[in-house]
């Protein structure tokens, strides 16, 4: 087969190995060749390619970020754009295309096998976590690394000065960075967008910790909101340092904020986004030959499956109670 490769969407670590397994299987074990499509989807429908074969994908297993390069171009909104992603491909005489994408991007290519009938498979990579079908995703373990590593060093910096420490996460609209850094960090308080929070219960568990003789640390979501909305957060880095001034207001301890921002999505993957891309990159060449177009690899705990691209992005994966629950149980 000839099979043309796209990362679309944000960075994440963990794509190079994904491209990498993807690249070695096909080679090796069915004589396939691949063109890689610089920048997502724009790549596509620019014809815009780059050499794809061993030697490419050679010692980028520990490489952060993408060797494609990326975009968020929509093929799908952009005139004549099907038609010109199949033209592409036929010019190159490509039989597949897999594509490593976030909750939007892989919408896109559900849209394309379904409805155009462009031969597509998924591979869902994001550090949010926020896709259906499976249990986690490319980057994911990565940036909660190193927000977990984040909260570490700022306990001992909020104890030296008697301080709140703030901790703003990544996660679009969900929670799942914000919960699992903050279990394993062990935040006082995890806020995240499902939950709309309580900003008087928030400075009752800050104030208790203080109690207790320990600074608190609040882990937040950038995209948690209290109940009622209401957050005005112009000339604000976001509702982190928003949340910062509020406690600090109400409760007369001092409050500082720390944004993790882009370093959740750069640098170097964990070994278990390694592990996991590697995974997906290997079992995306099986679903090419199986011509099981429209669906996505995805893990159900430790088996790699395959999913219904179409119902995989149909709406984002949210954290569920029970799991906030757990959280629950160290606030305060």
């Amino acid at each position: 087969m000839r099979i043309g490769v796209l990362t679309g969407g944000s960075d994440c670590p963990g794509l190079n190995a994904g491209i990498r397994a993807l690249v070695r299987k096909g080679v090796q074990e069915h004589g396939d060749s691949f063109v890689g499509f610089r920048d997502g989807w724009l790549g596509v429908l620019g014809d815009n390619t780059v050499p794809l074969d061993i030697p490419a994908v050679r010692g980028t297993l520990p490489r952060g970020g993408t060797i494609l390069g990326s975009s968020r171009t929509d093929p799908v909104a952009v005139p004549d754009g099907p038609d010109r992603i199949r033209r592409t491909l036929d010019a190159h005489r490509l039989d597949a295309l897999v594509v490593f994408g976030g909750i939007n991007t892989l919408a896109r290519a559900a849209v394309l096998a379904d409805r155009y009938g462009i031969p597509c498979v998924g591979v869902p990579k994001t550090i949010d976590n926020d896709i259906a079908g499976t249990d986690y995703t490319i980057g994911f373990d990565t940036a909660v690394n190193v927000a977990t590593e984040a909260i570490d060093r700022l306990h001992t910096t909020a104890e030296s000065h008697k301080r709140v420490l703030v901790v703003e996460v990544m996660g679009r609209s969900t929670g799942w960075i914000a919960v699992h850094a903050g279990l394993a960090g062990g935040a006082n308080c995890v806020l995240i967008p499902e939950r709309p929070f309580d900003l008087d219960e928030v400075c009752a568990h800050v104030t208790s910790r203080f109690r207790a003789t320990y600074s608190p640390i609040v882990v937040v979501a950038d995209s948690a909101q209290p109940r009622g909305g209401g957050v005005e957060l112009e000339g604000l880095s976001g509702v982190g340092e928003w949340l910062g001034n509020a406690i600090e207001h109400r409760t007369g301890h001092e409050a500082r904020t720390t944004v993790l921002g882009h370093i959740q999505r750069g640098g170097t993957p964990s070994p278990q986004d390694r592990w996991l891309a590697t995974r997906f990159g290997l079992h995306a060449v099986d679903a090419a030959h199986d011509g099981a177009w429209g669906s996505m690899v995805a893990l159900r705990g430790t088996d790699i499956v395959r999913t219904p691209l179409a119902a995989a992005v149909a709406a984002p994966k949210c954290v569920d109670a029970a799991r906030y629950a757990e959280n629950e149980i160290f606030f305060g």
